[in-house]
């Protein structure tokens, strides 16, 4: 392995020329998966390699420019046979003409299709298994079986990997645990202004008194805003402001029932529910405490890393990813998943710290996430294991 710039390793050249990876997933929209996306095609052509990413594209897509990388469209979210099939044949053309070396999927509809044309053009298969998918029928573990197939299959946390290998039969041979990264330059204290802070306070209309709950995340019922909700209502002594922040995820009938919710249980001068944040770092700076209340194990809750990193005290649920990333009693809080009395606990606690107390939890915080979940270290980790497949 040869060092880079920005202390990225690069795989070895492939017979004289420089690797070329190809990572897919069905499209380009604000999420996990698609940041992880983004992040390892930035690193690959830092790294001097040929990044391609295939999508149905997206608000993201252009991001892959920025970052040098280039994006192909391709109807990657399909989950019709057919065009799954169609997707072989489209994916085959695409490894021919630009010489694809690794192909890397990221979600199952398209890992079907890249699994199939990486046998067809003998190139190498690997996938990162992001979430623990239903499996309760044999239909559905065949259907998420594809992404245990890779020569390599990365698990964002322990907890995936040992579903994977639990579940899956995945070996250590195979497993590669790699921890999503935050990009500590973005998610500093010191890289946000004053300014940035104000702005979104201002568009927000936050109260300036108030201190401030803050749960980001799409709005979906397993995300937990019911259970943030509930738990607020059993609050009311306290003071404080509440944002619930996200996009909507396939409609806004879930949002407008929230929206009921907040009023029949009274906070409707409390709690504020608005659309995706474009500045998460300025939203973190706002908080007083971050909430995790996702009611299903997720791999890795990206906020519990972000809000870390700009030393805010985080709240979460204790399953998936959640406990590998926060330091219990010392960076923040760990509640039993649905418990609406636990989580209104926590959150009391996280409000009555004292300056000093928020002071040391920030430091552990901030040292916690530079020291084991940046985006450097995953990047530098997702090329070596490209490396290995590449000898």
């Amino acid at each position: 392995m040869s060092e880079s710039k920005n202390n990225i390793s690069a795989p070895a050249p492939v017979e004289g020329r420089p690797p070329v990876v190809l990572q897919v997933l069905p499209a380009l929209v604000a999420g996990g998966v698609e940041r992880g996306a983004v992040d390892i095609a930035g690193a690959l052509v830092q790294a001097g390699c040929v990044s391609l990413v295939a999508s149905e594209g997206g608000p993201m897509a252009y991001e892959l420019q920025r970052v040098q990388a280039e994006h192909v469209t391709l109807p990657l979210g399909t989950k019709n046979p057919v065009g799954m099939w169609r997707n072989v044949k489209r994916l085959r053309q695409l490894i021919r003409a630009r010489n694809v070396d690794i192909i890397h999927a990221r979600s199952r509809a398209p890992a079907w299709s890249a699994y199939y044309a990486a046998r067809a053009e003998g190139i190498h298969f690997m996938t990162t298994f992001h979430g623990a998918y239903g499996h309760g029928s044999e239909i559905k573990r065949t259907y998420n079986s594809i992404m245990a197939r890779g020569e390599r299959v990365i698990a964002p946390s322990r907890y995936i990997a040992d579903h994977l290998a639990s579940v899956y039969g995945v070996g250590a041979d195979r497993l590669r645990c790699i921890p999503r990264g935050v990009d500590t330059r973005i998610f500093a204290p010191e890289a946000v202004s004053a300014e940035r802070v104000i702005q979104l306070a201002e568009q927000w209309r936050l109260p300036e008194t108030l201190p401030l709950v803050l749960l980001a995340g799409r709005f979906t019922r397993g995300k937990g805003q019911t259970d943030l909700i509930h738990a607020l209502a059993r609050m009311k002594d306290m003071e404080f402001a509440c944002v619930i922040a996200g996009a909507d995820q396939g409609g806004s009938r879930f949002r407008t029932e929230l929206e009921k919710l907040i009023a029949s249980v009274g906070l409707g001068d409390r709690v504020w529910l608005v659309d995706h944040c474009n500045d998460m770092a300025a939203a973190y700076m706002l908080a007083n405490v971050v909430v995790s209340a996702s009611s299903h194990p997720e791999s890795f809750g990206r906020t519990i890393g972000e809000a870390q990193a700009m030393g805010r005290p985080v709240v979460a649920t204790d399953h998936g990813g959640a406990p590998e990333q926060i330091l219990a009693g010392v960076t923040g809080k760990l509640v039993k998943p649905g418990d609406q009395e636990a989580l209104a606990e926590g959150i009391r606690w996280a409000l009555g710290l004292s300056h000093h107390m928020r002071e040391q939890i920030a430091a552990a915080a901030i040292t916690n996430i530079r020291g084991h979940f940046t985006k450097e270290q995953m990047c530098n980790a997702t090329l070596a294991v490209y490396g290995e497949l590449l000898g």
